[in-house]
């Protein structure tokens, strides 16, 4: 019998699109797997509504997270092994992590997040270290091997050089899902060498460092992750679908408040409403859930639940305009907040701007909220550079956040007014369509 820690007898082999194969030969890796908490994200997409914009978008978190653990085997055994700057002693370790490091996500990710004031890595870090399967498949290791585990995750764990390898400006976890959502959306732009980048990260003592010879492979990489985000990550159609989720979900919690009788009672959403949810509740979460919830409301007697539904269900979106944020165009917002409401359309679930930001590169900012451990090149000489000081194309875009906003609206519900033509004239040109 082969020891938690110990390898297989014979080697488990995943067929992958993106891989070609993933290979398990610890046994340890194996038995996480199998764990119902692990299993539960083959429920969760990838990239939650990007499935109504890209069709082909219906990867889960668990193919994912098996590209991150594939990724980071590859580094250790193949790149990193038998070098002085690295320690063996923290292989498992980091190949928990890697596999483990999206274990919280609930159902369609960050916009349920942000509905409930929610935080993924929270709930991360809850399973690792709960009565869990995951949690006992860990202790077998060891006493703190649990906790060692969440710290990487959290980036808080001593080593540096560990963390990087999950959460770095270039790595396993990013590698995987630009090349695994290119794929899977049908675009070009997530393509990289990412062979040539394998082979020249190097181990340093708190880093993992890019050999000079490998920096335009890790120029394309990054303007891959660049346009990843503004024509897949950011697209604004997916953006409408998220609204509508966002504003479903909101809508079912304030009826649950004013005491409305549902047809299809929100069950699995009564300890959320409450702010009452507990992990094994937590757990219970996942798209086919939600989905099944959102199908059975678009028979509900409140007409802003049914026909939200009805939209997402039936993908008839809202329709979008760009926004940006000046004075002016807040003045014209508020204009149009009080043209809807006399309209009778309420403008807190059917007139939404939406943001999306992003800031492809940036170099070390100590003391930020979110300080980023910048990529650096190991010169022949054996000094370290950092990136943007070398790379021309990667200086330009340095510390540049872009962002975008967008105001969404029925554009049916508008056209369809028999009445108050006034209005609806008003509010049409405000939003610049003529008819």
């Amino acid at each position: 019998m082969t020891q938690p820690t110990g390898k297989l007898t014979e080697e488990k082999v995943f067929k992958d699109p993106v891989h070609r194969y993933i290979h398990v030969r610890d046994k340890l890796i194996w038995d996480l797997i199998g764990t119902s908490e692990f299993q539960r994200l083959r429920r969760i997409r990838q990239l939650g509504t990007t499935y109504l914009t890209f069709h082909g978008a219906e990867h889960s978190r668990f193919n994912h997270s098996l590209g991150v653990y594939e990724i980071v085997r590859r580094i250790v055994d193949d790149v990193f092994r038998g070098r002085a700057e690295w320690n063996e002693e923290e292989r498992m370790l980091v190949l928990c992590a890697a596999l483990l490091h999206d274990l919280g996500h609930g159902p369609f990710s960050h916009s349920f997040e942000k509905v409930f004031h929610l935080d993924h890595e929270d709930f991360t870090r809850a399973i690792i270290l709960g009565d869990t399967e995951v949690n006992k498949v860990l202790s077998k290791v060891g006493k703190d091997f649990p906790k060692n585990v969440a710290e990487v995750i959290a980036k808080t764990y001593p080593n540096k050089q560990v963390v990087s390898l999950i959460s770095s400006q270039i790595d396993a976890d990013r590698m995987d899902y630009l090349q695994r959502d290119a794929y899977y959306t049908g675009v070009s732009y997530g393509h990289f060498d990412m062979e040539r980048i394998l082979r020249v990260m190097r181990p340093r003592e708190d880093q993992v460092v890019i050999k000079q010879s490998g920096m335009h492979a890790v120029e394309d990489y990054i303007m891959s992750r660049y346009q990843m985000y503004w024509q897949v990550y950011f697209h604004p159609v997916t953006r409408s679908a998220e609204v509508i989720l966002t504003k479903i979900l909101h809508r079912a919690k304030q009826l649950h408040q004013e005491y409305y009788t549902f047809k299809q009672e929100p069950t699995h959403f009564y300890s959320i409403f409450e702010d009452e949810l507990s992990l094994k509740d937590y757990l219970k979460l996942d798209e086919s859930v939600i989905l099944f919830y959102f199908q059975a409301w678009q028979e509900e007697s409140d007409p802003v639940l049914s026909d939200l539904c009805n939209r997402f269900m039936n993908r008839n979106l809202f329709k979008y305009v760009e926004f940006h944020p000046t004075n002016e165009q807040m003045m014209k917002l508020m204009e149009l907040t009080s043209l809807f409401k006399k309209a009778g359309i309420d403008p807190d679930y059917y007139l939404v701007v939406d943001s999306s930001s992003d800031l492809p590169y940036d170099f070390y900012r100590p003391g930020e909220e979110e300080e980023r451990l910048p990529i650096h090149l190991l010169k022949t000489n054996g000094d370290l550079r950092e990136l943007s000081r070398e790379s021309e194309i990667v200086d330009a875009i340095s510390g540049k956040r872009r962002t975008d906003h967008k105001l969404y609206f029925p554009l049916d519900l508008l056209e369809n007014m028999s009445s108050k033509k006034a209005v609806k004239k008003k509010i049409l040109e405000l939003l610049h369509i003529h008819k």
